[in-house]
């Protein structure tokens, strides 16, 4: 604003000099007109990010304001290493795009090659001129301006200004062009920008939907061989005598723990296309924390683990579907055991918390890494890659207890000292009061 009303003083001074008396008074209308104007193309500019609404919105405003023929925009291209018309009023800006601007033979190249404006009232006996524009768009130009683009040190392009229509181009004229540019280049630099930030959300998306896509096809075609193989491999086992019998046991076991990796799968889908249905029970979480810990203990007493229950006295009622919920917790539980070396402890407890159920499964294991802690809830993500291969699992476990969580408008979240100093992993629950 203070370039703006540089300008003004600069331009109302020579009016002042050059002016009677009488028409002192129309030149500070048309300069007060001129201030709105401006002030209306800062508002316009700083407001719109799309770049080609953005381009003709500035040739247009700028013909209109330096009463000329017609404004041009050149942007900078690195690739080729010369100017690109980029719009112009009244042309085709396919047919100006076709025109090569190079940088060193040109008063656009000049004026952008020395970061300087130009002003030029008689074009045609200047050699500087590039001939080749006029030729291809049949259009004579008699009188030039041209002021350079720029975003602090970076020079993006140029903007001019061609044909007086009353006159010749002045310094007021400049400083208007100046004024322009100087926001036009700053908003054009921001609608590329937001542009940039589009398409790259774009293949974001683009690649989680293959993702999803993925999941979805592998888990569906992976569940009917599964379903077979688990079924031969039971028959096998109960059937079978001896050696081959153990065989067929090992064969059930890693069918049994692909089948839950294709459920992780299928449950993650569900969960990300909102299609995961809740069947709501009103039941005590003790009830619910009872299964949970029948039907994950065997993992735990398998490596010698203690296993402590720490219920509530007073029953606390929740709304929530009670298979999805045990799903987390027997989840949460397994990972405890699985992270916990043995001989370790694990504590599944839940207690009345400030209106609220919380649930906890404590353990003493290898713990999580400070900066892990918050990013654990990750699709995939598991804090260290040789993880994976110690440990198994695809890393989605914790991302769908997540999601049921939430879904029941509860909170899940995990708390550590740091490795080798245990976790506890926590969730709050609406309380129902009976």
């Amino acid at each position: 604003m203070f370039y703006i009303a540089f300008a003004l003083i600069r331009g109302y001074t020579e009016y002042m000099d050059t002016s009677e008396t009488s028409s002192v008074e129309p030149s500070l209308r048309q300069m007060a007109e001129q201030l709105a104007r401006l002030i209306e193309i800062s508002v316009t500019l700083n407001s719109t990010l799309d770049e080609e609404e953005l381009l003709q919105f500035i040739i247009n405003t700028a013909t209109e304001l330096l009463d000329c023929e017609t404004v041009s925009i050149l942007l900078y291209d690195e690739t080729q290493g010369r100017l690109v018309f980029s719009a112009a009023t009244g042309s085709d800006p396919q047919r100006l795009a076709e025109i090569p601007v190079p940088i060193d033979s040109s008063i656009a190249g000049l004026i952008f090659r020395e970061n300087r404006a130009i002003v030029l009232n008689d074009v045609q006996n200047d050699p500087r001129h590039f001939p080749l524009v006029a030729r291809h768009v049949d259009f004579e130009t008699r009188s030039l301006i041209g002021v350079p683009m720029r975003i602090k040190d970076q020079l993006i392009g140029v903007l001019e200004a061609l044909n007086k229509k009353s006159g010749g181009f002045t310094d007021s004229d400049v400083d208007l062009l100046n004024i322009i540019a100087s926001q036009a280049a700053v908003s054009i630099y921001n609608a590329r920008l937001v542009s940039d930030l589009r398409d790259a959300y774009a293949e974001i998306n683009a690649a989680n939907q293959l993702k999803t896509n993925f999941l979805a096809l592998a888990s569906h075609e992976l569940r009917t061989p599964l379903g077979i193989i688990i079924g031969y491999a039971t028959f096998l086992q109960e059937e079978a005598q001896g050696e081959l019998s153990d065989h067929a046991r090992q064969v059930l076991n890693a069918a049994l723990q692909m089948r839950s990796l294709v459920d992780a799968m299928t449950n993650l889908n569900m969960l990300r296309a909102r299609e995961m249905v809740l069947h709501r029970l009103t039941l005590p979480i003790q009830k619910i924390l009872q299964k949970a810990y029948q039907d994950s203990k065997l993992l735990a007493e398998a490596k010698n683990q203690k296993v402590t229950l720490a219920l509530p006295g007073p029953a606390l009622l929740v709304d929530v579907d009670p298979e999805k919920l045990n799903l987390v917790l027997v989840n949460l539980m397994h990972n405890a055991a699985r992270f916990t070396p043995e001989n370790g402890h694990i504590t599944l407890g839940a207690m009345e918390d400030e209106g609220k159920v919380l649930v906890w499964v404590q353990d003493d294991g290898i713990g999580i890494p400070v900066k892990d802690v918050k990013k654990i809830f990750q699709e995939f993500y598991q804090a260290d890659s040789h993880m994976t291969r110690r440990y198994g699992g695809l890393g989605l476990g914790l991302t769908i207890a997540q999601g049921i969580i939430e879904s029941h408008a509860g909170h899940i979240w995990a708390e550590s000292e740091g490795a080798g100093k245990g976790a506890c992993f926590k969730v709050t629950l609406p309380l129902i009061r009976g």
